[in-house]
């Protein structure tokens, strides 16, 4: 606060936390300058600086890690540790991301009651009412003989596409800017706020400098269309993406991105002076306050021992062992000629699901692969989502599409290294959404085109015939097209085994005992 017609608001957000509460990496243990242990030390000392602060965590709170993973999995009854930590930092709100939906609404509804704060979003409603499912979808925060500000929680509505239908019975996701445009007029006109802040689980869908789209414009990011669609919006807070976004403005609003696994603490400044008609905003700058050398806070540290001391005795528990050699040296090479690991874990979907053909990703680019001696950290270290196991019955045209879209993950080749396409990289990183596939034989050529790259594409020794139907396994996010995999979208779900990868992973080597690393190369990319 600076005088009686001056004020200064400080707004601070976490986003796509995904469990990473500690600054360490589960894969072995090793430190880590992330996680939200060392961003609640920052947090203090911005509170120390400035009067008037608002603090929003931006979704995505829990899922993640094998810290969030063991909490919802294994030791459900105790309290949430994400939530625990929040409510130690007085957090102000906190809006529902796609992951909050991953281990069901019951986990989630537990989530909610034990937060000392609410949680937002605006656009997510009861599908009989319409009312906002969870309570107010907005906060408003009044500052002694200062300014009002409102919060407004907003959610991708894309969720519909990802989630299975059990974890959002009930739930309906309302167009994002529609939804926006109601409430903000609402904040502005009836509750009278000053500031209007909209914190989206959400990204942008275009480039914010040129405007030039980004990605396909399905409406799963609509940060941009929110700038300029809706009028009265002050900052614009996302996250979805991954992305670490400051000092940057569309049309006129000031936007927000801190990564994501406690990267960053987004920093917004807001310098607001009293006019004749109320408040209103004179200036705003934003930064991105990084955790590196910055010791995590001891309250943090206190709450997190309890539960990470399950979660580490877990992790290290044995349960097989591992003939041959199924460790990762090199990325790229796994996604140019078929690996072990990849054969593994197709082999493991076929032989639960009794189909004959399945699909795989390697979900980013620090899986380690399987030691000899195989413990549950190397099950979730390596397969880091909390999805399940479906069988859709699909077209060999729907095969050979779903081949194009993977082969679209490689730039066209031109010498040199093999690249990655750019858009798979920006503006998030999305090497889960390659494929790779066994039960069928096929090649990619990366040296052509896109949408013409698949080249001697077999089945059982024959070419795969376009109009037959095969019944394939995957998980269930690429089963409802996630991914941008459209082929995929509505069709019909043979077997649904609602058991977490992981776990059947875990499973299958605990029967076995003993696993042997296998090859028979049924795929690879070429160039020319």
């Amino acid at each position: 606060m600076d005088s009686d017609r001056t004020y200064s608001i400080t707004i601070l957000q976490t986003s796509d936390l995904h469990g990473y509460m500690l600054p360490i990496q589960y894969a072995n243990n090793e430190p880590s300058e992330i996680g939200f242990a060392k961003l609640a030390t920052i947090i203090h000392k911005q509170r120390a600086e400035h009067a008037a602060v608002i603090l929003i965590d931006n979704g995505d709170l829990i899922q993640g890690t094998p810290l969030a993973y063991h909490h919802a999995r294994v030791n459900p009854a105790s309290l949430n540790p994400m939530v625990s930590c929040l409510n130690e930092l007085l957090y102000d709100g906190a809006v529902i991301g796609n992951h909050e939906f991953n281990y069901g609404q019951a986990l989630l509804n537990k989530a909610v009651e034990e937060s000392a704060f609410p949680w937002l979003s605006a656009n997510i409603v009861d599908a009989e009412s319409g009312a906002p499912f969870f309570g107010q979808p907005y906060i408003l925060k009044s500052f002694p003989n200062g300014p009002v500000v409102a919060v407004l929680g907003l959610t991708t509505s894309f969720i519909p596409l990802w989630e299975k239908a059990e974890h959002i019975a009930g739930l309906r996701f309302d167009n994002v800017v529609d939804s926006a445009r109601k409430w903000v007029a609402y904040l502005r006109n009836e509750k009278k706020a000053d500031v209007i802040v909209v914190s989206y689980h959400g990204g942008f869908e275009r480039d914010l400098d040129t405007g030039n789209p980004t990605e396909l414009l399905t409406g799963e990011n609509v940060g941009y269309a929110l700038c300029y669609e809706v009028e009265g919006i002050d900052v614009l807070l996302t996250g979805h993406q991954h992305r670490a976004i400051v000092d940057k403005r569309v049309n006129g609003v000031i936007v927000m991105q801190p990564g994501s696994q406690g990267a960053y603490l987004g920093k917004v400044q807001l310098q607001m002076e009293h006019m004749t008609i109320g408040w209103r905003v004179t200036g705003s700058t934003s930064e991105l306050l990084s955790p590196a050398a910055v010791q995590p806070a001891a309250e943090v540290l206190a709450i997190l021992q309890p539960h990470e001391a399950l979660t580490q005795k877990w992790l290290d528990q044995p349960i097989g062992k591992l003939l041959g050699d199924m460790r990762i040296t090199d990325p790229m090479a796994l996604r140019l000629r078929e690996h072990p690991l990849i054969e593994f874990i197709n082999k493991v979907q076929m032989d639960i699901s009794g189909a004959s053909i399945s699909n795989t990703a390697l979900f980013d680019n620090i899986s380690l692969g399987f030691p000899p001696d195989i413990t549950m950290r190397d099950i979730v270290s390596n397969y880091i989502y909390p999805n399940t196991l479906q069988v859709i019955r699909i077209t060999g045209q729907d095969i050979k599409d779903a081949l194009e879209r993977s082969a679209s993950y490689f730039a066209t080749y031109e010498g040199g290294p093999v690249r990655v396409s750019a858009a798979f990289i920006e503006p998030k990183p999305q090497h889960y959404n390659y494929d790779m596939w066994e039960g069928i034989e096929y090649k990619l050529n990366i040296s052509r085109p896109e949408g013409e790259r698949v080249s001697d594409l077999r089945y059982n020794g024959e070419p795969c015939d376009m109009l037959a139907e095969y019944e394939v396994a995957m998980n269930n996010y690429r089963a409802a097209g996630g991914g941008n995999y459209t082929m995929f979208q509505g069709k019909p779900i043979v077997k649904d085994i609602p058991t977490d990868m992981s776990e059947l992973l875990a499973a299958y080597i605990m029967e076995k005992g003993t696993i042997e690393a296998a090859l028979n190369s049924n795929w690879e990319v070429i160039w020319e």
